[in-house]
């Protein structure tokens, strides 16, 4: 899912309750992947607000909160929907693993009418270690039942974790991701959703004759 625009919205309201620019598109999409907190902490940097313990926790709870209500901008990469419906259908168990915060999480999936979908959803509050640490990718694949798994993601922080979990990786080209797709840890890489069943299934394929 692009979320971007809504969280630039979010980051806007606060940074102009504090008198500061807002962050462009850009920023926005550079900060995003390791958390919301460290969003936070990139967000007070780039327009040079002093970080202490009690303004970054107060800005962080601003942030999260806001970004419980900020789905309106929040859509679906192409072709997302039908592939994890058409997935879903065919049997395959489906879970989320992200570094966002879990309410911000359930409030996206809900707006783009995927909560259904997913058998777990493991967010970045829920354990003591985010992503690229292994544990979220881990705790979701025991959620639903271990076996066989695909990790999916669009960014290196995605492709960090499927490495030190050990999960063969399909990569979304046209993510968030800032290095060249060769220069990340993958197994298979694809720029349409359109294309994931038949990586889903060659995954599955693989797994078995290994």
């Amino acid at each position: 899912m692009d979320s971007a625009p809504d969280i630039q919205s979010v980051a806007a309201a606060i940074l102009g309750s504090l008198g500061k620019d807002a962050l462009t598109l850009e920023e926005t999409r550079s900060f995003i992947g390791d958390g919301s907190a460290v969003f936070v902490s990139r967000m007070m940097s780039a327009r040079g607000i002093k970080e202490t313990h009690h303004r970054h926790a107060a800005l962080y709870d601003e942030f999260v909160a806001r970004c419980e209500c900020a789905v309106q901008q929040t859509v679906c990469y192409p072709g997302v929907a039908d592939a994890l419906t058409e997935l879903h259908g065919a049997g395959h168990a489906l879970g989320l693993c992200t570094n966002k915060p879990l309410g911000p999480t359930r409030a996206v999936i809900n707006h783009v009418g995927l909560e259904p979908l997913f058998g777990t959803v493991v967010a970045g509050d829920m354990l003591a270690n985010r992503k690229p640490e292994p544990e979220m990718l881990l705790r979701a694949i025991d959620d639903l039942g271990g076996g066989a798994t695909l990790y999916v993601g669009d960014s290196e922080i995605d492709s960090e974790t499927a490495r030190r979990a050990g999960v063969p990786f399909a990569l979304y080209s046209d993510g968030y991701h800032k290095l060249a797709a060769d220069k990340m840890h993958h197994e298979r890489v694809f720029d349409h959703f359109n294309e994931l069943r038949p990586i889903v299934i060659a995954a599955l394929r693989d797994s078995t004759q290994g």
